[in-house]
């Protein structure tokens, strides 16, 4: 390329500038080769002629495109040289606010003297994880950069920092350090972090200062190594220190502070530990007022000394050694304060005895006094022959104390270094280690001295190896893309370095004038110039003598040999050291013991890279050969070489910090400061290293989606992207050495993409000046349309004007005519019509005359008949009046006579009655004397079965008498008379009984008459009883509405509140839930580990989260007795109070039908048992008398319950009767209150009553049962016994059936009397057992208190006291822990207990109706069968019975082995309801040991399946779904009425019967949230990598981004065939594939609409978050593509119906992003625009992506700091949070919402598939 075709017309330049340095033009004129000026216009239109000379041809450095200014890095400049760099970091700094800008591999830090909010913990974790090209540049870039490739690598890595004073380094290794320890935080508890990190208050304190540049300058260099383990935890860390400046604790300069310790030590003086430190302010001290100055603007001295304590306190420094040290500090202070008084000779001097301060300096370090004053003024003079004591000056006595001030410091502050690498050594192993090195960089001052010149020292050694790993990884670029090349030459500092370190170099002279006895300075100078004045690298003032001149990389400085040979001797006298070894404090005797080598670094870490083997880059200098105590300089040189071994083992990071003017103004940039810099930290050499080779590089991807505008239609249409790149390289550049195709690459020559951009923008411009030709001439053709069509217009409405005119004028010529016509016919109309109507008026007036004369002579005729009828009336009705008067007056006296005879009837009958006061008493007094009469005949029937029982006594006696008899015939072998005699005897009392048992037939039907007329009576009663309940409850409703009516409103306000409160609990509980799911994973890990190790089996319990159901198994089963329903009802009074019980009467009414229902069962048992005695009378023979015995008694106890039941009925009447009164009379609420007292106690007695009964029809019911087995059993054994009995008198049948009924007679006694003395035998037992048990337990006892007596009497009296005194303490401490335990277990099973009750109701209504049905049939049937009890066929109840050893198998094959594939097709959650059936199955058998085992092995089951696949989202859904279903059908099927709403009466026979499993719905309710983070965490990570690329990388809309040139950090996702680039569609097709998995699994829509709302809330957040940290994707394009992939995101959320979810609104943010990324952006309305429109950004979002905005095209304009001032007025008002990036992990509250299912429980089928053989259906 020539150079006419670079300088043309319109291109930009740098011309130098004495105040701009670089100040930029235009050039108004085509340049050619051989002009002698350069025509240019400044910026500020000012002309000017740059003088061009034609020998050396040099040109103006070409400015780049506006379109590459304000780049992250500096390589993607087009230009590479200094302007360029300069003009792009100032408009990165000023304009957009960007502190840190790439160049290369080097991190250019500004310092910015303001707090910015882009350290936060969020912008950490953004930065976590990310390439370093893929986002802005940071220091947490770097950081993460280093720390990735240590753990890729397995290589040690190094962040190099450096600077001047004031430009920031200090706080950049802070932030690094800071990004190590929230990343790689340590595993253990530790905190290694944390100490880490609290080293930098403790080194701030002791080694910064306040300079004339920096407020907080570190004053020394210090290299801290962070360790890893092979986890990359942080285990350790460990400090090294280089060249402390101790001078400035003796010396200050003007504006200048000592270390900040020593200001902080003052500033807290006034605190009571520090009194014994004797010190004042600041100002009153010699060491810290020399600079002037003792504060600092902002800074709190005494605040920072806070920390500082509290830091030493953290690293583990004890408060006697922090006191040590704060004593040291002080005495430093009180030894410069020293007075000392000059002798008269002046060769000697001394310390008063009585000063103040050595008093203080003395007691504070322990020392002797009178040998320290001594010391001070004298010194040791050691010859070979003899010693010699010689006096001091005063200047030598000041100097000697100023080195010991300094050494005593450097000594502490080694001490504390070292200290503080022990808090921080570890004894684990180090895998691997991240220094951090903050050194100073490179200082030249108007004096430089011995410190400037070790400091320049060493920058040389750190350029040059900075330089050869710059060249090193360019040629490695070039040797992986496959380009040629050649050897690159670039500036090598070797012969300066070589100048001060090599063999009689500078270094090496100044220690050997050291060890002249009278060497000066000006010596070591002289040596200098004989020895050095060939060097290149040295020089020689002209007007100096004793200084001289290093050349260095950076610039040349001039240093005064003055003070260096005393600041390399650093020369302490020996007696003084002496005195300090001798001290009585230990700290300080141990800072000056065994010094053997006072080198400030300290040795690494043991252990601390194994696998690196560590060496020079080059041989080290070999040291004299004479032994000689090292100086300064050469324990300076040892540790350099020490710490540049150790950065050549590692991979280095460099950040460059520089410091943008001298004022410390915030944004404030001055370009000479800058470039000063930046020549000095070899930012510029990097970049000329990289404009000698290919500095420009672009992927074939992005250079054909940029310059493919230059390519014709044809190649364009080609596949082969390299091939189209190729050809249109070699179309465009005819010189093939300006680029280089490399494998992935295209490496272009330094001006070459600039020369590119020109093309492009020329095709640009043209096609811009043809489109807007085109657009130019459209417009004129539409404008000459316009006019001719509005010509025509014109006309057309001018002619048709003048038409309508003419029309309108004859139309008006025609309508005067008219209307004249019509005026004239008028006129005379009207005349002719007044005469006509003047006639008509005559005739009708003159007719109407006479007309009403002859109606006036009618009307009168009329009246007068009128009048005449109505008399002739009112004559006939007055007549007719009088007499009917007449008739009723007799009517009257008549009636009245007839009523008072029947009012005194009506008297005479109310005082016979009593004057009743209600109807209805009488009817009750009427069924009383009913209850009476019945109670009489059941006097008489009870008479009557007395007699009936004396007759069958007496029959039985006359039995026995009988059997006597004929044993006794039988022995005497009599006759067979008498036997005959006998059988009619038998026969004719078998008739007898016979007449008895039909009498009292006869009775019974007598009296079930009468019983039926009285249940007539009272079910008469019971209907008026029930109407007058009806009132009441009517009554009741009215008066609770009305008291329900004012606690309304206050309810409504409540319940919102409550709503309130219960989302910020929900939203708190689950973050306690993610955080116990947390910890139990780490436990389970632990856990596992423990096992791993141990390897031993054994029994081990597993932790149960769940709570457990311990007072389930204390409460009783479900009892079935009928009496649960009254004690309910008692419950129920008791727990209602009385005075709503008074209002209720539905419990007597519960109790008149239980007593109904007794007497029913009565009356059946009893027709069952008239029967069974007519079957035995008519079977049996007249030996079954002992039976007819107990029908006997059995008879007699049904009498006895008919009575009893007769009572009760007769007491409810009563109480029935009193409350009706207490209603109807109204009495007071005392009344009430009273009769219900009574009525709870009558209720209570009834109960017990009932009870008692009960228990006897049992009885009676076992009776019967008995009596119709034996009867069987009779049966079968009468045919044995006959056959095989042979009687010793007779072989006749009687004696047989009497031989079987005294044999049954005989076993039943013995039955009888062998259970009781079962029952003895085992009450007795058990009493003995207790009784043994009892008597052991107090032998124990008793044995324990013998001991502790005897211990007691060998004690003396006051321990034996204390002892007893203890000995009660503990026995009262037991009695009162068993007592809380007991108290504790009462007030469970009392909580278990109430919520059972309900329960009990429910079941014994229940019970109830199935038992009233069918009670009678079952009966019948079980008797009429003989007891032989069949189970009825039924269908399935929707519950499984199984094993309790089964349940394991269960478990594994239900849970652990289920793979949601194997019930694909089957009912959703299929799982979930066969366990709710195994629980129903469990509750319905009331086994609660069953249920707590089922459910605690399911949720166990659940967690070990979701451990197992904790990355599996089919996986986890699935039993998400399973969970939630369960959850469910737990709250559907639980019995409470909320959630029984929607049931159909099928489902509510499913529901619970003996078991609230509240506790368990929420445990549940937590492992539901636990699994849906786990899948809100398999979700994120599957979806979150693709995030960035889908929605901002990828072109959705084809052909609309513009890629801009990159640098040496490119983006990861550049690559067009990378692993990392996705699409929206791939992204969307994730989605489909989550939906489709959720939905198939039968998970809640409402579940699922928060699950996308929560990854919708991710995709914005992490979208949004990139987006306000990159500053290549903030462009218009990226917007609209940006806006179109929300677009297609919402028409997804439409396609499948989750509009209604939320996710739509939290992408809300994006959207305004992306709208302010189009929006124009340039007047005060747009900026108003702006701030209406992003409501949903916080301010800084708005602002940074304003900063961030960046031009693609040329055409487009960058965004004015104007501008973005205006916005930041108009969002003052704002109170935003002040965080930058929103946080993506944040998730929503979630709520599980009741979705009760319609399957049954009946209708679910099990496949065969899952193995559940063993499950049986009920």
């Amino acid at each position: 390329m020539s150079v006419s075709q670079l300088y043309t017309k319109y291109t930009k330049v740098w011309i130098p500038d004495p105040d701009e340095v670089w100040r930029s033009a235009e050039i108004i004129k085509d340049y050619k080769e051989g002009d002698k000026k350069l025509h240019l216009k400044f910026e500020d239109d000012a002309i000017y002629e740059y003088p061009v000379d034609l020998k050396t041809n040099q040109l103006p450095f070409l400015r780049n495109p506006d379109i590459l200014v304000g780049e992250n890095d500096l390589t993607a400049l087009s230009y590479l040289h200094e302007p360029a760099v300069l003009h792009n970091l100032k408009v990165r700094f000023l304009e957009s606010n960007h502190i840190y800008t790439y160049c290369g591999i080097v991190l250019v830090a500004i310092n910015p003297y303001e707090q910015l909010p882009i350290y936060e913990q969020d912008v950490i974790y953004a930065y976590s994880g990310q390439n370093m090209g893929d986002m802005d540049p940071h220091i947490y870039a770097v950081a993460e950069e280093a720390y990735k490739q240590m753990a890729r690598d397995e290589k040690n890595q190094s962040i190099i920092v450096s600077g001047e004073s004031g430009a920031g380094k200090t706080v950049s290794a802070k932030y690094a350090m800071r990004f190590f320890a929230s990343v790689g935080g340590s595993a253990s508890e530790t905190n290694i972090e944390e100490k880490v990190l609290a080293s930098s208050p403790i080194m701030e304190a002791i080694g910064n200062a306040k300079t004339t540049r920096n407020d907080n300058s570190s004053r020394f260099g210090k290299y801290i190594q962070i360790g890893f383990d092979k986890r990359y935890h942080i285990i350790g860390a460990n400090m090294r220190t280089y060249l402390l400046e101790k001078s400035r604790v003796v010396f200050q300069a003007e504006d200048e502070r000592n270390y900040h310790i020593f200001y902080q030590l003052c500033a807290s003086a006034s605190l009571p530990e520090f009194e014994d430190l004797a010190l004042t302010c600041a100002e009153d001290f010699f060491y810290t007022s020399l600079g002037g100055e003792t504060t600092i603007d902002g800074v709190d001295d005494a605040d920072d000394f806070e920390k500082t304590r509290h830091a030493f306190t953290l690293l583990g420094v004890k408060e006697s050694h922090q006191m040590s040290i704060f004593k040291i500090i002080a005495s430093i202070l009180h030894l410069g304060n020293l007075e000392i008084q000059a002798d008269r000779d002046g060769d000697s001097c001394s310390i008063s005895s009585q000063d103040e301060h050595l008093n203080n300096f003395c007691r504070l370090l322990g020392v002797e006094h009178s040998q320290m004053e001594h010391w001070l003024c004298h010194r040791k003079l050691v010859t070979t022959a003899e010693t010699y004591i010689k006096p001091m000056s005063v200047q030598q006595v000041v100097n000697a104390r100023n080195a010991l001030a300094k050494h005593i410091y450097a000594q502490l502050f080694n001490w504390i270094v070292e200290h503080i690498n022990k808090a921080l050594h570890t004894t684990v192993k180090q895998h691997s280690f991240i220094g951090v090195l903050d050194i100073y960089g490179f200082e030249t001052f108007e004096v430089n001295s011995f410190e400037q010149f070790c400091i320049n020292y060493a920058n040389e050694k750190l350029q040059q190896q900075f330089n050869s790993h710059v060249f090193k990884l360019e040629q490695e670029e070039y040797m992986k893309e496959q380009i040629p090349w050649t050897l690159i030459d670039f500036y090598d500092n070797q012969p300066c370095i070589d100048l001060i370190e090599a063999k009689l170099g500078i270094l090496d002279l100044l220690d050997e004038e050291c060890k002249v006895p009278k060497g000066t300075d000006q010596n070591w100078a002289q040596k200098l110039y004989d020895r050095h004045s060939s060097s290149q690298h040295f020089q020689k003032p002209r007007m100096s003598n004793t200084s001289f001149i290093v050349v260095h990389f950076a610039d040349k400085v001039e240093y005064q040999s003055d003070g260096f040979l005393e600041k390399n001797r650093d020369t302490v006298y020996e007696e003084q050291i002496n005195i300090l070894k001798a001290s009585k404090c230990q700290m300080v005797a141990d800072l000056f013991q065994d010094e053997k080598d006072s080198v400030p670094a300290t040795p690494t870490v043991k252990g601390a890279a194994p696998k690196i083997n560590i060496r020079s880059a080059r041989p080290a200098v070999k040291a004299a050969n004479k032994e000689h105590k090292k100086s300064v300089g050469h324990q300076f040189r040892n540790s350099l070489h020490l710490l540049m071994e150790t950065l050549n083992a590692t991979t280095p990071h460099y950040v460059r910090c520089i410091k943008p003017n001298d004022e410390k103004l915030p944004f404030k940039f001055d370009p000479k400061r800058a470039v000063q810099q930046l020549r000095a930290c070899g930012v510029l050499e990097t970049i000329r290293i990289s404009a000698a080779g290919y500095p420009s590089r672009w992927s074939y991807h992005d250079f054909f989606n940029r310059y493919r505008v230059l390519m014709k239609k044809g190649e364009i249409s080609k596949n082969d992207k390299k091939l189209i790149c190729k050809t249109l390289l070699e179309n465009l550049i005819k010189d093939p050495d300006k680029f280089q195709f490399g494998r992935t690459k295209i490496f272009f020559r330094a001006g070459q993409v600039a020369y590119l951009e020109k093309l492009r923008a020329d095709k640009f411009r043209a096609a811009t000046i043809m489109i807007q030709k085109t657009v130019r001439g459209w417009l004129q053709r539409v404008k000459y349309r316009r006019m001719r069509n509005a010509a025509i217009t014109i006309q057309r409405y001018t002619r048709g004007h003048l038409a309508r005119r003419l029309a309108d004028h004859l139309r008006k010529t025609r309508a005067a005519i008219i209307f004249q016509k019509q005026y004239r016919m008028l006129r005379i109309l009207h005349a002719f019509q007044k005469i006509r109507n003047a006639t008509i008026t005559i005739q009708a007036f003159t007719r109407g005359m006479f007309v009403r004369k002859i109606y006036h002579k009618i009307l009168l005729e009329h009246k007068a008949t009128i009048i005449q009828k109505h008399a002739r009336a009112w004559l006939a009705r007055k007549h007719f009046l009088r007499f009917k008067c007449a008739a009723v007056v007799i009517q009257c006296y008549f009636r009245r006579m007839k009523a008072r005879q029947e009012l005194k009837k009506l008297k005479i009958e109310a005082r016979s009655a009593q004057h009743l006061k209600k109807l209805n008493i009488g009817m009750e007094n009427k069924v009383v004397q009913l209850q009476r009469k019945i109670d009489d005949q059941n006097k008489e029937y009870k008479h009557l079965n007395e007699q009936l029982s004396a007759l069958t006594s007496a029959y039985s006696t006359d039995v026995e008498k009988l059997k006597k008899e004929l044993d006794q015939y039988r022995q005497n072998r009599g006759d067979s008379n008498q036997l005959v005699n006998l059988k009619k005897e038998i026969e004719s009392l078998r008739l007898e009984l016979e007449k008895a048992h039909s009498e009292r037939k006869i009775i019974e039907d007598t009296y079930d008459k009468e019983k039926d007329l009285f249940r007539k009576r009272v079910s008469d009663l019971e209907e008026e009883n029930a109407l007058l309940k009806q009132e009441k409850e009517e009554l009741n409703n009215r008066i609770l509405c009305q008291s329900e009516d004012e606690f309304a409103q206050n309810t409504v306000k409540e319940n919102l509140l409550m709503k309130k409160e219960l989302e910020e609990e929900r939203s708190r509980y689950q973050n306690l839930v993610k955080e116990y799911s947390r910890l139990e994973q780490r436990y389970d890990n632990l856990r596992d580990e423990m096992t791993i190790i141990k390897q031993s089996p054994g029994h081990r319990r597993n932790p149960s989260n769940q709570s457990s159901l311990e007072s389930d198994s204390n409460c009783p089963s479900v009892s079935t007795s009928e009496i649960g329903d009254t004690e309910d009802a008692i419950q129920q009074v008791e727990d209602v109070g009385l005075d709503k019980a008074a209002m209720d009467m539905t419990l007597f009414l519960k109790l008149q039908k239980r007593v109904r229902e007794l007497e029913q069962e009565r009356k059946k048992l009893q027709t069952q048992l008239e029967k069974k005695k007519s079957q035995v009378i008519e079977t049996k023979n007249e030996m079954d008398s002992d039976r007819d015995t107990d029908l006997a008694y059995n008879s007699l106890k049904r009498q006895e319950l008919e009575s009893e039941n007769k009572k009760l009925k007769n007491e409810l009447n009563e109480l029935r009767k009193t409350i009706v009164d207490r209603v109807t009379q109204n009495n007071s609420s005392s009344d009430i209150q009273d009769s219900y007292t009574l009525l709870l106690n009558q209720l209570k007695s009834a109960n017990e009553e009932l009870e008692v009964r009960k228990e006897e029809v049992l009885i009676l019911r076992a009776q019967i049962i008995k009596e119709a087995q034996q009867k069987e059993t009779g049966k079968n054994m009468d045919s044995n016994i006959n056959t095989y009995t042979s009687w010793p008198n007779s072989d006749k049948h009687v004696d047989a059936e009497d031989a079987i009924e005294a044999y049954h007679g005989v076993c039943q006694t013995n039955r009888l009397l062998e259970a009781q003395l079962q029952d003895q035998r085992r009450e007795h037992e058990e009493e003995v057992e207790t009784l043994k048990t009892q008597v052991e337990t107090l032998r124990d006892e008793m044995e324990k208190q013998q001991q502790v007596f005897f211990q007691t009497l060998q004690l003396p009296p006051e321990a034996q006291v204390e002892f007893g005194i203890q000995q009660e303490i503990t026995r009262l401490s037991n009695e009162n822990l068993d007592l809380k335990e007991l108290l504790e277990k009462l007030e469970k099973n009392e909580k278990k207990l109430k919520k059972q009750l309900k329960i009990y109701m429910k079941k014994v209504q229940d019970f109830e109706a199935t038992q009233a049905t069918a009670h009678t049939e079952r009966r019948r049937h079980e008797l009429t069968r003989q007891v032989t009890v069949q189970r009825k066929e039924k269908d399935f109840q929707g519950m499984l019975e199984y094993y309790k050893e089964d349940e394991p198998l269960l478990i594994r094959n239900l849970i652990t082995d289920l793979k949601p594939q194997t019930v694909s097709a089957t009912v959703p959650c299929l799982p979930a309801y066969i366990l709710y059936m195994c629980i129903r199955h469990a509750d319905y058998i009331n086994d609660d040991q069953k249920v707590h085992s089922l459910l605690t092995s399911t949720i166990n089951g659940i967690k070990k399946v979701l451990k197992k696949h904790n990355d599996d989202f089919q996986m986890t859904s699935f039993w998400l779904a399973n969970t939630c279903r369960l959850l469910h059908c737990l709250k559907q099927y639980s019995g409470d009425t909320g959630f029984m709403t929607q049931n159909t009466a099928k489902q509510n026979e499913h529901c619970l019967k003996n078991f609230d499993l509240t506790e368990y719905r929420q445990v549940l309710s937590d492992l539901s949230i636990q699994i849906y983070q786990q899948l809100f965490k398999i979700a994120e990570g599957m979806l979150q990598p693709m995030i960035v690329s889908a929605m901002l990388e990828s072109e959705s809309i084809q052909g609309l981004s513009g890629v801009k040139p990159m640098g040496y950090r490119n983006r990861s996702s550049s690559m067009v065939d990378g692993d990392n680039s996705y699409s929206l569609d791939a992204v969307i097709r994730q989605m489909n594939t989550f939906h489709s998995i959720l939905c198939d699994q039968g998970l809640d829509p409402e579940i699922i609409q928060q699950v996308f709302k929560q990854l919708f809330y991710m995709i914005n957040a992490v979208t949004l978050n990139n987006l306000l940290l990159r500053k290549d994707v903030c462009s218009w394009s990226t917007g609209m593509q940006l806006r179109y992939n929300i677009s297609q995101l919402e028409e997804w959320l439409r396609g499948k119906n989750l509009q209604q979810s939320g996710a739509a609104q939290t992408v809300e943010p994006l959207i305004q992003a992306a709208q302010l990324l189009q929006l124009k952006k340039k007047t005060s309305e747009d900026a108003e625009a702006i701030c209406s429109l992003c409501t949903s950004l916080t301010t800084q979002q708005i602002v940074k992506i304003l900063n961030l905005y960046t031009p693609v095209n040329e055409f487009e304009e960058r965004v004015t700091v104007a501008f973005i001032r205006n916005i930041q007025a108009n969002l003052q008002e704002r109170n935003d949070p002040p965080q930058l990036l929103l946080d993506y992990k944040y998730m929503f509250p979630v709520l599980f919402p009741f979705s009760p299912s319609s399957i049954t429980m009946d209708s679910i089928h099990i496949p065969a598939s899952l193995n559940l053989e063993f499950l049986n259906e009920v």
